[in-house]
């Protein structure tokens, strides 16, 4: 079914028993976000908010919060996009069946946007203030847009099909930004509209933004799809909607006709305020830092729009649908990018970026008696210098066996790995390079390390199913195993890094002589916490990955360097928080 608007997707969703109506009114400070957590949490339904209190516009939430309701909202369209991207490889097989594909036709003529006569007075003017001034976790910089489309265009190539749409967070309110006057606009490294402002720097001009709020589930889901560079976002939103994109242009800004919200503004070159904090999907508070800020020209709403809001958290939330929905529409799109790769999972657990698992193929030295990663890490390093996926912290690969497990068992990937890893060959580093942006724990923003652990071969260890008993003598406050061969050791709080350095080494003296009790132990994780991450494979995944910069925080009994290389005999990963860790998120 084709959706105009967030109107026309709730009523469908009504009629099929997938809404809940909350007629009283709802404060924008907390209380509306508190609602969309509990309804997501249940698996419940899509959220409209009739009534939010300083707004006359109604809001809604949780339109995305099942991949049940994903489906059924895209159910027109995403079979035969489904269809369309996998005729990619097999594209012979399309050919064959000319009469069969002929329905893509009308997939590819909706892929065109559609510029049509300006219909601006379908929209008031207003001002930013008449928004729905949603904050959704107490330590907010203020109200936020969390569903944003955010259009730039090319200085170079303008027009809309070199255009971007991406999902870049605004700060409505709060810090230094002049009411009514001025926005923040955060984006992360690796975005299109990066490459956007660039340009209009060196041009020395002002880069023109609409944020788009609205419209067509469909574009809202185009606004976080991983298109190739170059490639306008507009085009997919166009064959997902079952309906082309359409547009037109005022006071030199492009404006989405169908939209229910439109704000458009001017980022000019060097221009930045403190953005944040903001609550964000890795479960923390991303801190003040600044970003570039937006000149408001002006706001346009329609007479019967809806304000589309999500709540970002540890994940899962509803932002997790996006990533299931869009790995089921791509396939295997990436693997077949990278030659030799079967199977890629960012563990959303983790937060997406900071973890990452790869199953790859091991073809260099089929004749070698021994086996050992070769392939793999010319795989990995592919895999590390490809899109988004550049920003992993932590890559875990191996080849693929008839015995691999599911990729996307978190458990019993990492059980795989760690029966076969050699500790003095298989660990691999990165240092002083990107990361994600909303990670904080590297040295500095977007900065940090990389570590590739990769496995290939025979097993060569049993993993431990209990706590060994050199580990039960050491004084830890608890030890407690997360499950077989890794082990959370609860110690002191973490100071600075000499310290720590300190204390590792107290740890090896202790421990640099019992490693046959250890060999079947070769993964222990400091914490603070041995209760809550051994509680659930999860609460592991969030704490260790979220809470350690390999370079920093990776240590090992027996650690030494060889020629450049750095071996131990048991991995240590320091999991506690740090000082300049953001804090979590935590609900009242």
């Amino acid at each position: 079914m084709s959706y105009q608007n967030i109107e026309q997707c709730l009523l469908d969703l009504e009629k099929h028993g997938q809404l809940l109506r909350i007629k009283e009114e709802i404060d924008p400070f907390l209380e509306a976000a508190d609602i969309q957590l509990k309804e997501f949490e249940k698996s419940g339904k899509a959220i409209l908010f009739e009534k939010i209190k300083g707004s006359r516009y109604c809001a809604a939430s949780n339109i995305f919060g099942t991949m049940e309701r994903c489906e059924f909202i895209f159910r027109d369209t995403l079979p035969r996009i489904k269809e369309l991207i996998s005729l990619r490889k097999d594209p012979m097989n399309a050919l064959k069946h000319p009469f069969k594909n002929l329905k893509f036709g009308l997939a590819a003529f909706n892929a065109l946007p559609k510029k049509v006569a300006s219909s601006i007075n379908n929209f008031d003017e207003i001002n930013i203030s008449d928004l729905p001034q949603l904050q959704c976790w107490e330590k907010d910089g203020g109200a936020f847009i969390t569903l944003p489309q955010v259009y730039s265009e090319d200085l170079n190539q303008p027009g809309i099909m070199h255009a971007n749409l991406g999902m870049y967070r605004i700060q409505l309110s709060g810090n230094e930004y002049v009411t009514n006057k001025e926005v923040g606009l955060h984006y992360q490294i690796h975005r299109g509209i990066g490459v956007h402002q660039s340009i209009a720097n060196a041009k020395k001009q002002p880069l023109k933004v609409s944020v788009f709020v609205g419209g067509s589930p469909a574009h809202t889901l185009a606004a976080v799809m991983p298109l190739p560079e170059g490639l306008s976002e507009m085009t997919f939103a166009g064959m997902l909607a079952g309906r082309r994109f359409r547009y037109f242009y005022h006071d030199g800004y492009c404006i989405s006709a169908d939209a229910d919200f439109v704000i458009t503004g001017e980022i000019y070159p060097n221009e930045t305020k403190p953005e944040g904090p903001f609550g964000d999907h890795l479960g923390y508070y991303s801190l003040k830092h600044p970003f570039p800020v937006m000149r408001v020209h002006k706001v346009f709403a329609k007479r019967n729009a809806i304000w589309a809001f999500t709540v970002v958290g540890r994940p899962p939330q509803e932002d997790t649908m996006f990533g299931k929905l869009i790995h089921e529409i791509t396939g295997d799109a990436i693997e077949q990018e990278i030659p030799g790769l079967k199977a890629v999972h960012a563990v959303d657990a983790a937060g997406v970026h900071p973890l990452l698992f790869a199953i790859g193929s091991e073809r260099y030295t089929p004749y070698a008696k021994e086996k050992r990663p070769a392939e793999l890490l010319t795989l990995a390093n592919r895999i590390l210098g490809t899109g988004q996926l550049s920003l992993a912290k932590y890559l875990f690969i191996t080849a693929d066996e008839k015995n691999c497990p599911d990729i996307n068992d978190s458990q019993a990937f990492l059980q795989y790995i760690l029966e076969r890893i050699n500790l003095k060959r298989d660990i691999h580093f990165q240092t002083n390079t990107t990361i994600d942006t909303l990670d904080y724990s590297g040295t500095n923003l977007n900065e940090g390390s990389k570590v590739i652990f990769s496995a290939y071969g025979e097993k060569i260890r049993t993993l431990n199913s209990e706590v060994p008993k050199c580990l039960q003598n050491v004084n830890f406050s608890k030890t407690k195993i997360i499950f077989d061969g890794v082990i959370a050791l609860q110690t002191i709080p973490f100071s600075n890094y000499e310290n720590a350095e300190r204390e590792i080494a107290a740890i090896n003296e202790i421990l640099k002589n019992k490693q046959d009790e250890l060999v079947g132990t070769p993964m222990l994780v400091l914490c603070d916490d041995t209760d809550f991450i051994a509680a659930t494979i999860n609460n592991f995944l969030w704490t260790t990955f979220t809470r350690s910069n390999p370079s920093h925080d990776i240590h090992g009994i027996n650690s030494l360097i060889e020629h450049k290389h750095w071996t131990c005999s048991t991995l240590i990963i320091d999991a506690r928080s740090k000082p300049h860790h953001a804090p979590p998120l935590e609900r009242k």
